[in-house]
């Protein structure tokens, strides 16, 4: 029988089986060869987290409001098919497909499984991936979203000096799109040793630790005094935000990328940001209006990060790190993804032995 990859309870996953239905017509079926997980809001979710468990977000209303005490919750321990994207190959085409064929090699959404069966018809999200692109960059589709949408919504101009705050996938691919952007200086800021290397190794100039540093302090005095013109934070730390209004130059830019919790502590607006005219956006690429709107939209910024990522202008073959076969999935989600994220920087499982 086939295997998937559930979470059964709040920091605990387990590979169980499942059944392929027939396709449809309008379907194909997909074998998986490699998919990953998202270490942000999803990992939410698998610690119980997550304020969709209990609440829902209105979008008639634009705010939480509780679910009903009838309704599912947010998230189903026990049916919950743990990951976010996954790359793999056509093996079954229903009558009524036209656009894809036997053999074709696709990404899409969806849980880490050895199968995939998807509709084949106006599915923009059902993506034909050229023979020669990177299946590491093909998962790092969705990351690359948000930190396009991070980039555009900090207004980063040519020539200017930019911080990156939190290097997660979204983080290290914010470095690699602001030197592709034009930014003149890009400082890497993360406590993980591993992923600082990585960074740099993208093409930060510099990485900072912000446990053994003066993170505000430090950007001032790499930039004689003035601070950086733009910080894209990643991280959804409450002392990593205070830290990136000191660091700030003044009237600059911190586009707030990363998915908070409530913060305990560590934040004070009575310090830089009241004397430095920071400006402090919140940034979601799929929020729509798009800021931008209607020259931009997030299918706009979609289809700009494909092309970014099949033609090979940024590199996601550090950021997908480790890889472990997929009998390994379970242990390597709840200690590369959940214990230990210092050991990761986006697992990805590879599923081509199955």
């Amino acid at each position: 029988m086939l295997k998937q990859l559930l979470a059964v309870a709040p920091h605990k996953a387990q590979l169980d089986y499942y059944e392929d239905r027939e396709i449809n017509e309008d379907e194909v079926k997909v074998k998986v060869e490699f998919a990953a997980p998202k270490h942000g809001s999803e990992l939410a979710g698998f610690r119980g987290e997550s304020p969709h468990i209990n609440d829902y977000y209105d979008e008639d209303w634009h705010t939480f409001l509780p679910r009903d005490e009838k309704e599912s919750k947010g998230v189903e321990f026990g049916k919950w098919n743990l990951g976010n994207q996954w790359v793999g190959r056509i093996i079954q085409v229903g009558s009524k497909v036209t656009d894809y064929k036997l053999g074709d090699r696709v990404c899409s959404y969806g849980g880490i499984r050895e199968t995939h069966i998807v509709n084949a018809i106006n599915n923009f999200y059902l993506l034909k991936m050229p023979e020669e692109m990177s299946w590491k960059n093909a998962l790092c589709f969705d990351p690359a979203q948000f930190a396009l949408g991070g980039i555009r919504d900090s207004q980063l101009k040519l020539g200017d000096r930019v911080a990156v705050i939190g290097l997660g996938a979204i983080g290290q691919l914010a470095v690699q799109l602001a030197k592709l952007a034009g930014a003149s200086f890009v400082a890497a800021i993360d406590p993980i040793e591993k992923r600082r290397k990585t960074a740099v190794h993208s093409g930060a100039d510099i990485a900072l630790d912000p446990i053994q540093q003066d993170i505000g302090l430090e950007l001032k005095k790499l930039t004689n005094k003035l601070g950086v013109d733009v910080i894209i934070e990643t991280s959804a730390n409450e002392r990593a935000l205070q830290q990136a209004l000191r660091g700030l130059a003044y009237g600059g830019t911190i586009a707030y990328v990363g998915w908070a919790r409530p913060f305990k502590g560590g934040l004070d607006f009575g310090r830089e940001a009241h004397f430095n005219n920071a400006k402090l956006v919140f940034s979601r690429a799929c929020s729509e209006p798009n800021p931008d709107y209607p020259r931009w939209s997030w299918r706009r910024i979609e289809e700009v990060c494909w092309k970014i990522l099949s033609e090979g202008l940024v590199s996601c073959e550090d950021i997908i790190d480790p890889v472990v076969p997929f009998v390994d999935s379970a242990f390597a989600y709840e200690e590369y993804v959940d214990r230990n994220p210092r050991k990761s920087v986006k697992l990805g499982i590879d599923l081509t032995d199955q």
